[in-house]
């Protein structure tokens, strides 16, 4: 269920241009190195707001110590992207709200690139940028919206196959170009937009929730962008790679929840008993080469691991206690 929109502070004027919202678990250095970049790089006025979803690694002591001028919002657990995000923007004065992930380096502009975008284009909703790996190679940056073809096929051969329907990374762009969806590791959008559509669902607790927010400010008439003049540097993974298997089972779940909202009965069906299906050949197909390997493959046997957990839950209904939410 989307949650009404608490309404932002326009009684308070911070001068501040661009929100910026993180949303922090547990990722203390990659954290420090974000918010860095972001305040050693910034072109124009900014107001930053950490919502830490109960770290235990000494995040919030981090952000209390080093970086005085950021508003720290503390949660006693983990509530989850969509709801931390919400209530970092309940905060937000300024006329854009900036989404940004821990694991994320920001070079010099590409806040000042954006937001000179949005000025000159009233009708844009949302901004994502251009995702970088480490190297300076291009990450995929625009995503789909969500359907069986997309979540049931082979999403690396549709973008080779049908690049105009499906772009990726292998694509390069001139300039900004209207797309269905974008990456939510960086991420603007327009205040405006924001109070007329609602905030991000809180039903989404990590994963897609950008993607479902997108086709929200599509449907309502809004244009949503990708611009590859502005670039981001997205250590990709990064926050979720600890927690590998109860990340995943958490995709799945916001897959499932998505088609909920946007696939009708039989999509929900197609889906469930399609990813089920590939699940169980995946968890066949590596139960073979681990014994072919005799178990010293590390790389299979962890995927082994992953595909078996996703079995399990599956089979035992996906259960709401599997995952990242707090147990």
């Amino acid at each position: 269920m989307i949650p009404p929109m608490v309404p932002l502070l326009h009684h308070v004027d911070s001068g501040a241009t661009v929100s910026v919202v993180l949303v922090n678990w547990n990722t203390k250095e990659l954290l420090r190195n974000c918010l860095e970049s972001l305040l050693a790089n910034a072109a124009v006025p900014l107001e930053v707001f950490v919502v830490d979803n109960g770290s235990s690694d000494g995040s919030p002591e981090m952000v209390e110590s080093d970086f005085a001028g950021v508003d720290l919002i503390r949660n006693r657990e983990n509530l989850g992207f969509g709801k931390a995000v919400n209530l970092g923007m309940a905060r937000a004065t300024g006329p854009v709200v900036m989404l940004l992930n821990t694991d994320t380096i920001v070079p010099p502009d590409s806040v000042r690139t954006v937001q000179d975008y949005l000025e000159m284009t009233p009708d844009a909703a949302v901004v994502g940028v251009q995702l970088l790996n480490a190297d300076g190679s291009r990450q995929n940056s625009i995503a789909n919206f969500p359907t069986l073809l997309t979540e049931l096929g082979n999403k690396s051969l549709l973008r080779k196959l049908f690049p105009a329907r499906y772009p990726g990374k292998e694509r390069e762009f001139p300039g900004p170009v209207e797309v269905e969806s974008v990456i939510g590791a960086c991420m603007f959008v327009r205040r405006e937009a924001i109070e007329k559509v609602g905030p991000l669902d809180e039903d989404f607790f990590f994963f897609m929730e950008e993607t479902d927010w997108c086709l929200r400010f599509r449907e309502a008439g809004w244009r949503v962008v990708h611009h590859p003049g502005a670039t981001v540097v997205h250590l990709q993974g990064k926050t979720a790679e600890k927690v590998n298997v109860r990340a995943r089972i958490e995709y799945y779940r916001s897959r499932y929840t998505y088609f909920r909202k946007h696939g009708g009965p039989a999509g929900r069906f197609a889906l469930r008993a399609g990813l089920m299906f590939k699940v169980t050949l995946d968890l066949l197909a590596h139960l073979v080469m681990a014994a072919a390997t005799g178990g010293r493959n590390r790389r299979i046997t962890n995927r082994l691991a992953v595909y078996w957990k996703l079995f399990l839950w599956h089979a035992a209904g996906c259960p709401a206690s599997w995952g990242l939410a707090p147990r």
